[in-house]
């Protein structure tokens, strides 16, 4: 092995020794990841070629700002905030390049809207776009299907507003932070399965 790198070149020739230092590697890798996402979502706010009358950045945190004003629990606040996240690299899908972000993070049900939102988001926009506005129904035996619907209509489809006074990118630091230091994939945050919806009613 030389110094801080690997000896091989190919996989089938790695030593227990290259995968001890690859894992000694990995972990302030990953620990980086926040750092990362809040680089991706700050260059949101160059991306103004998009047609709306704000960037993706403010779109990003007018969603994330009206979720934590509703009362929002920390993986609804995270999810509105990063569900567009893939929207530079994965526009045709950029949805499930998100959840996929965040399934090993946050529950079940929120990774499940997070995938799903730009199907159900056609709901308003179909109609004009030569899509099907009635997509989400095919999803309609979902145990999240009603919190994807509210998703959408309360914090996704009305957060597009120059005027909105959303809170900034560093407010929302602590609820990154936190996601992305839990265990991944842990059963104690997926819950599979478990539907808690929205917040019923604004806290403010």
């Amino acid at each position: 092995m030389n110094g801080e790198t690997v000896a091989f070149a190919q996989m089938k020739d790695a030593t227990q020794a290259d995968y001890d230092l690859l894992s000694s590697k990995f972990q302030p890798y990953r620990e980086a990841t926040v750092e990362r996402v809040l680089e991706t979502l700050q260059r949101q706010a160059t991306e103004r070629e998009s047609g709306h009358q704000i960037h993706r950045l403010d779109h990003a945190l007018q969603c994330a700002t009206r979720a934590r004003a509703d009362g929002a629990d920390l993986d609804w606040i995270a999810a509105a905030l990063l569900h567009d996240i893939g929207d530079g690299l994965a526009p045709m899908n950029h949805d499930r390049f998100a959840a996929e972000i965040l399934r090993p993070f946050l529950r079940e049900e929120v990774t499940w809207v997070v995938a799903h939102h730009g199907a159900f988001q056609l709901t308003y926009s179909g109609e004009f776009t030569d899509r099907d506005p009635n997509t989400r129904e095919q999803f309609s035996d979902s145990p999240y299907y009603q919190s994807c619907i509210d998703f959408c209509e309360r914090w996704d489809q009305s957060s597009f507003d120059p005027r909105y006074a959303n809170d900034p990118l560093d407010s929302f630091r602590v609820e990154i932070d936190t996601i992305f230091a839990r265990m991944p994939f842990d059963p104690g945050h997926l819950r599979a399965g478990e539907v808690l919806g929205l917040p019923s009613a604004a806290a403010q």
